[in-house]
């Protein structure tokens, strides 16, 4: 045999080896995966290493999916299939980003997904400094023609993460109120927390029907730092950009599938997802190859219980750009009746507190949850649990009840869709505890008989 047969045969055996350990019998699944679990970093390490960074719509994706329905079949899952739906699909070109007066020099910049196009000529214009997006939006229509804007915010670290929703409107819909007041382009200030790296942090923006994409990109928080200081001088400043993204039309991405079945197919089956796509500037360890792999290393280590529920798998497709992987699921199994579903998609920090949000009856449930996870560190939450992107559909459509294990995103927001999102960001004793936490709550969810919808209010 050649070298590199014996190479694919030697890794082929030891994925399947490692993909099927599991508990020995009569220890408790949970504790074992805190020291022992090997399946989350395995998914972690090997689609990162095999694959790399996966956006949605692109070969790069289909690829990825490829090697996510090999490994499930290896390590025994039943029912691993492919779900495919169309998307239209968007990606990157050139990036540059230069002060032309009156301190000349260069930045780093990335486009926002669904950027326009400054077109292969760039363009030159006067910026427009806005500190906040609310100062964007009280801009008079019209007063931003042949200009720049640019929106300075500054976001903070937070364990919950609660900071990007409110700093990540100038990323979700600066560019559309921009391009609405008639700017030429819109550069913000990265929505993210890490000063010291010049990595700009790229993410979806989208814009109304009916108005014209501008050129949007994001400025790393050194040099958006840098450009509020030159702004503060008092003198205009010129920019020279150079964003050449393109639309590549309708593309085919897909969901991969998966479950371990329960032995009462009365009971409806409990969903837990990740997505499988990322960003393409790092190779998408933390977002969100790491989530895939403690939701798989969670259910392999339950293989050996008895178990009445099935547990579903959702390795989501195209969610950075979208969210069209976990829309596609809600449709696709709309007739199939669930339970309950989890997400993982905030990175591999240690879980630091869990929500419930479940039908009162489900109360002994929750208590026996929250117990079997206090010695892990992990604290109960007084907030009702909301679910994660890939699975919010689906809650919608059935009333679904929601387990939300929440990670520590302290530093979260320094990694977040840049080129640093890589394996060795990734903290194996913390993925770890991630893991034994979820096999927790798996332990107990495989086997409760009681409804776990949640009836809407009136």
């Amino acid at each position: 045999m050649t070298k590199q047969i014996l190479l694919a045969l030697g890794a082929t055996t030891i994925l399947a080896t490692s993909a099927f350990a599991a508990p020995p019998a009569g220890t408790d699944p949970a504790m074992w995966a805190l020291d022992h679990d090997p399946v989350a970093w395995e998914i972690t390490e090997g689609l990162t290493t095999e694959v790399g960074a996966r956006q949605g719509g692109t070969e790069a994706e289909a690829r990825g999916r490829a090697w996510a329905l090999g490994y499930l079949r290896k390590a025994g899952f039943a029912n691993v299939r492919e779900e495919a739906f169309d998307m239209p699909t968007w990606v990157r070109g050139e990036e540059r980003a230069s002060v032309v007066s009156p301190f000349p020099q260069k930045f780093a910049i990335t486009a926002l997904g669904n950027s326009g196009s400054t077109g292969d000529a760039g363009l030159e214009a006067e910026v427009a400094y806005f500190p906040t997006i609310d100062a964007l939006r009280a801009a008079p229509d019209g007063s931003l023609t042949g200009k720049i804007a640019f929106v300075g915010h500054a976001m903070k670290p937070a364990q919950d993460g609660s900071s990007y929703g409110a700093f990540g409107q100038a990323r979700f819909v600066g560019p559309n109120i921009a391009a609405k007041k008639g700017a030429a382009a819109i550069v913000i200030r990265s929505v993210g927390t890490d000063h010291n790296h010049r990595n700009p942090h790229t993410g979806n923006t989208n814009f109304e029907a009916g108005v014209t994409p501008i050129p949007a990109g994001a400025l790393s928080i050194p040099d958006a730092d840098n450009l509020v200081r030159m702004v503060e001088r008092g003198k205009p400043v010129k920019l020279r950009l150079l964003l050449t993204p393109k639309n590549l039309g309708t593309q085919k991405s897909g969901n991969v599938v998966a479950e371990l079945p329960g032995s009462n197919a009365a009971l409806p089956p409990i969903v837990i997802a990740c997505h499988l796509d990322s960003w393409d500037l790092g190779t998408g360890a933390i977002d969100d190859a790491a989530g895939c792999g403690i939701i798989t290393a969670a259910a392999s280590a339950i293989k050996g219980m008895k178990r009445q529920r099935t547990i579903r798998l959702l390795w989501a497709g195209a969610e950075e750009v979208g969210i069209w992987g976990g829309k596609a699921y809600a449709e696709t199994n709309k007739t199939v009746p669930h339970a309950l579903a989890m997400e993982s998609d905030f990175g591999a920090d240690r879980v630091w507190r869990v929500d419930f949000k479940l039908p009162d009856s489900a109360k002994p449930l929750a208590d026996r949850i929250a117990a079997k996870l206090a010695p892990l560190g992990i604290a109960r939450g007084k907030d009702p649990a909301s679910g994660g992107a890939d699975v919010g559909a689906i809650i919608a459509a059935q009333n679904l009840g929601i387990i939300d294990l929440q990670q520590d995103g302290s530093r979260y927001f320094d990694l977040h869709h840049t080129p640093d999102d890589t394996l060795s960001m990734i903290d194996k004793a913390q993925l770890r505890q991630n893991v034994a936490a979820w096999t927790a709550v798996l332990s107990e969810l495989a086997n409760y008989e009681g409804d776990l919808t949640v009836a809407p209010k009136p």
